[in-house]
């Protein structure tokens, strides 16, 4: 009986936050709007005017609460998988880093759950380190939705954000970054390993502007936790994606995974493969405002053989097989 309400509670966390990526913008866009047109109107006014007076929030280090980052369902979502941190090195609070999470995956979990939550217990592996997950500025457009995706520690992905969020006192700031962005989702196929990353510079150049240290973070077992179907690329669709990514941030794809009741059946509930988020040893960078190309390019080769060096020593132990590569796109 024990077991399968831990069961059934560890669903309810995973899909708590699946939906709530998927539906919960959506969902209070169209609850305020129509609120505005009943007796309740003015609980809309009221909150559209704190959601304009607050509009720079997300730019500003958002706005964290520490009490919803240490929620239970957040260890029922890690037991669910499981999902684990593995430290590598110590990140002295003394500097600033940057660190570039990979694979972005579908819904990024392994980074979410480390990063976001306190479920692994972060701030206790890494004493000292704030950590802010920079997400797509376009999450902060749907009300409610805003500000329970701040209150889990993320901030805007946009220059002006992290350059804000770097320049804080005192040090021991970090920005999380999905480097891959939504066109690595594209390639979050099970036991496959492509990173978009060959020509993602910006940041490299965000650590030289701020002289902080850049840190590979890999998180094993992310791309098996949904099956994709991407569309095909012939010219009329390829156009109507192009759109609807400038127009939303997401690249457009069909993802799915196994029912709530029953693993046999189609859904949205992810199925239950182990990830692993490694953090690497950090790469020490220099402060450089105006950054040259050849400094970028000398920083971002390092990066990318740190990088693949971490993927080798830990593949093995995170059940990849000895034969895999990545492969940098």
């Amino acid at each position: 009986m024990e077991t399968w309400q831990k069961q059934w509670l560890q669903r309810i966390g995973v899909y708590h936050l699946v939906l709530s990526f998927l539906f919960m913008g959506p969902f209070f866009s169209i609850l305020l709007l129509f609120f505005l047109f009943t007796p309740l109107w003015s609980l809309s006014a009221l909150y559209l005017a704190w959601f304009f007076l607050n509009w720079d929030t997300p730019n500003q280090g958002g706005r964290r609460l520490e009490f919803m980052r240490n929620w239970n369902i957040w260890k029922h979502l890690r037991d669910y998988y499981p999902i684990k941190l593995v430290k590598t090195a110590e990140l002295p609070p003394d500097r600033n880093y940057v660190l570039a999470a990979h694979p972005h995956g579908i819904m990024g979990m392994g980074t979410f759950c480390n990063i976001c939550t306190e479920a692994n217990d972060f701030s206790k592996h890494f004493p000292g380190i704030r950590a802010m997950f920079a997400v797509l500025h376009t999450l902060f457009l749907f009300p409610v939705y805003r500000d329970y995706v701040m209150s889990l520690g993320a901030c805007s992905v946009n220059r002006r954000s992290l350059d804000f969020v770097l320049s804080q006192p005192p040090s021991g700031q970090a920005v999380v970054i999905a480097v891959g962005g939504a066109q690595e989702a594209l390639y979050a196929i099970p036991r496959e390993h492509h990173l978009v990353l060959r020509n993602r510079k910006g940041f490299v150049r965000l650590a030289l502007r701020h002289g902080a240290s850049l840190v590979p973070m890999y998180s094993f077992g992310e791309n098996d936790i949904f099956h994709l179907k991407v569309f095909a690329p012939n010219p009329r669709q390829y156009l109507c994606q192009m759109t609807f990514k400038k127009l939303t941030g997401y690249s457009p794809c069909i993802f799915w995974g196994r029912g709530l009741f029953s693993a046999d059946s189609w859904g949205l509930l992810p199925f239950a493969r182990p990830i692993t988020t490694v953090v690497g040893r950090p790469i020490p960078v220099p402060q450089s405002l105006r950054p040259s190309e050849e400094e970028v390019d000398h920083y971002h080769t390092l990066y990318m053989q740190a990088l693949e060096k971490l993927f080798e020593e830990h593949k093995e132990s995170c059940g990849v097989p000895a034969s895999t590569h990545l492969t940098f796109m």
